[in-house]
């Protein structure tokens, strides 16, 4: 018993680096956006290879520990909720190196997102990783909450954004890369906001047990 304790805070410990990672990994990619910062860029880059490594081994552990050990009840919800966060970590590590694909690009190009919203939606997605991992750590369902509450709102400025960078494409045709480049960058951040809801189902369950898949509306009445 105590074996498998210790196996449980090793994971644990590692889902916390892989969170830190990632949560720094979202960070750099828009400073490498906004502030057109490639050395922010390549720091993503570099953290992508740790993430992978991470991933691969928080799973294998977490499946050997659920087909080997039999968990109970609360430890089993622990393991089934790692697994699930540790995918979406694994992800948004991945939409941090497509912001900054994109941010590579623009780089070069004039400065044309003064347009559109993004700093805004890009700072409302940090918060909500930051708080859905923070609530993760801390175990902390009313933080997890909050997160869930501010996804609809990521998806109006996604549609907001689409909108407005369309009309500018069949103003200024000449900018149809540009453009597009940023409504990939909007779309990898709505990604995020996705997986950051998603840790946050999961810190839902994991503290709570409940399942709050698909009913996002029962927790804002």
């Amino acid at each position: 018993m105590r074996h498998f304790e210790e196996e449980l805070d090793q994971l644990r410990n590692r889902l916390l680096e892989m969170s830190g990672l990632v949560e720094d990994s979202v960070y750099r990619s828009v400073l490498a956006l906004s502030d057109k910062d490639p050395e922010q860029a390549q720091r993503v880059l570099k953290n992508e290879a740790e993430i992978n490594r991470l991933e691969i081994d928080i799973d294998e552990q977490a499946t050997e520990l659920l087909t080997l050990q039999q968990p109970v009840a609360t430890d089993m919800r622990f393991l089934t909720a790692g697994i699930k966060i540790n995918h979406d970590l694994e992800r948004m590590g991945d939409l941090a190196v497509n912001i900054v694909e994109r941010s590579l690009y623009l780089m070069q190009e004039p400065l044309i997102d003064h347009l559109v919203d993004i700093p805004h939606m890009a700072n409302l997605v940090r918060s909500m990783v930051h708080k859905s991992l923070d609530a993760f750590v801390r175990k902390d369902p009313d933080l997890a909450r909050t997160v869930l509450l501010s996804d609809d709102a990521v998806d109006e400025l996604r549609d907001a954004i689409y909108e407005d960078l369309i009309a500018f494409m069949e103003k200024e045709p000449k900018h149809v890369r540009e453009g597009v480049n940023l409504m990939f960058v909007a779309r990898s951040l709505e990604r995020l906001a996705d997986h950051a809801t998603n840790i946050a189902e999961d810190v839902l369950f994991l503290v709570q047990g409940v399942d709050v898949r698909h009913h996002h509306v029962e927790t804002r009445e």
